[in-house]
């Protein structure tokens, strides 16, 4: 299991030179997983992001720009989601960090867990249906576990819409919120391979996953994955108004759904998505540990 909290815990501060990364783990002013976080931070650190990923952001979105001409002449030419996956777990083992695999795996845990914290807290939401992704090893992401993580977001809105249209159900403030779908502690990940190999950061990884993901899919399908990252600002409604704390969702970068993005900045806003999700399940976590210590408050 990873630890790397203990590598900033430990670390001592040069006045003269002062850590970006240590001073970023140090601050608490946005709810984070400190596990996650001195991982994420850690990860970010790596040479390969600071020397590597501005090459390879711009080759990317040259890359994603040519790709679309092409699927606009032929879109459903190339459709190998099994494929795809297939390439991401192969570059995910051999290529990306642990720290990042780490942070990835816990993106669709953390994911289903949001879901289903939501679900959980609108009355008469039962019986939607849900397809939770809770993967414990990188041989996971061979069974579509990316496409399978956008297709559950889509699902889980407009199911519980149609329940919220068709019953008349409401998300509203719940006084004392059911946090039982909510991990608090270690998620227990199989160890991570950790080569001379596995160099790679989360961002240039994503960077490089991403025209691969367009490469794959029809054209459909990787503009409906783009424009799923703005649907953070939905589910970060749906959870803080249960909680009854709008103002929590300055932490959310992913903002506007109904004004999508170009494809070319998907690699960026998807470490946004990452981080937006870590945040908002740090948030119902810490609800629910205040509540446990407290039972009288939410």
């Amino acid at each position: 299991m990873l630890h790397k909290s203990e590598y900033f815990e430990n670390m001592k501060n040069d006045p003269r030179d002062p850590s970006h990364w240590h001073t970023l783990y140090l601050d608490k002013s946005i709810p984070f997983s400190a596990d996650a976080k001195a991982a994420f931070l850690y990860d970010s650190g790596r040479k390969s992001r600071q020397f590597l990923l501005p090459f390879v952001r711009v080759m990317s979105r040259f890359f994603i720009i040519l790709m679309q001409l092409f699927k606009a002449i032929s879109p459903n030419l190339i459709n190998a989601p099994k494929l795809l996956h297939k390439s991401l777990y192969l570059g995910m083992k051999y290529m990306v960090s642990p720290e990042a695999n780490y942070l990835i795996l816990r993106h669709f845990y953390l994911g289903s867990e949001i879901l289903k914290f939501i679900k959980d807290n609108v009355k008469g939401a039962g019986e939607i249906p849900m397809n939770p992704l809770k993967p414990l090893s990188v041989n996971e992401v061979k069974d579509d576990l990316f496409l399978e993580h956008d297709l559950n977001l889509y699902n889980f809105i407009i199911n519980l819409n149609a329940a919220i249209a068709e019953k008349g159900l409401k998300v509203e403030k719940v006084d004392r919120p059911d946090f039982s779908a909510l991990t608090e502690g270690e998620i227990p990940f199989e160890d991570f391979r950790d080569k001379w190999s596995n160099f790679m950061d989360l961002s240039t990884a994503i960077e490089i996953f991403t025209p691969v993901y367009q490469f794959f899919l029809t054209d459909n399908d990787f503009w409906r994955a783009s424009n799923s990252l703005q649907l953070d600002e939905v589910i970060g409604i749906y959870a803080t108004t249960i909680m009854d704390c709008p103002e929590k969702l300055i932490g959310l970068n992913n903002k506007h759904p109904m004004i999508p993005l170009p494809t070319y900045g998907a690699a960026f806003r998807l470490t946004l998505h990452g981080l937006s999700t870590e945040i908002l399940h740090a948030l119902l976590v810490d609800a629910k540990k205040k509540m446990t210590q407290d039972p009288v408050a939410v």
